[in-house]
């Protein structure tokens, strides 16, 4: 699991801690493999709760938004759960916007979106 360039894992108890690691997901290669790494989280190692922290994530472009709408769909099929914590305020608005809030359980704060599963 240590062969992932745009994200780092944390496991606690069954939930996957998903640290976003790039400050602006903007490329098309990177939002690319960004999707392939959370997807095989999924696909390959079986997660069904997951949770992405974004506290070092200043930028992302609508092509990383679908990705992550794809990946609550691939989890969503498995009857899992997706959260999302600490949301720039700039970020945050773009899900409200986009009424992606509807869809994700966004909390502010790591600690805060772990005790929810």
């Amino acid at each position: 699991m240590s062969d992932y360039r745009h994200i780092s894992l944390n496991i606690v108890d069954d939930i996957c801690v998903v640290r976003l690691l790039d400050n602006r997901i903007v490329d098309d290669i990177n939002i690319y493999e960004l999707g392939t790494e959370l997807f095989s989280l999924v696909e390959q190692g079986g997660y069904t709760k997951i949770l992405l922290n974004f506290s070092d994530v200043g930028f992302l472009s609508s092509a990383a938004l679908g990705k992550l709408i794809m990946l609550y769909k691939k989890i969503a099929v498995r009857n899992g759960m997706l959260k999302l914590s600490n949301i720039a305020p700039d970020i945050r608005e773009l899900f409200t916007i986009m009424n992606l809030d509807r869809i994700f359980d966004i909390r502010p704060e790591e600690a805060d979106a772990l005790a929810s599963f």
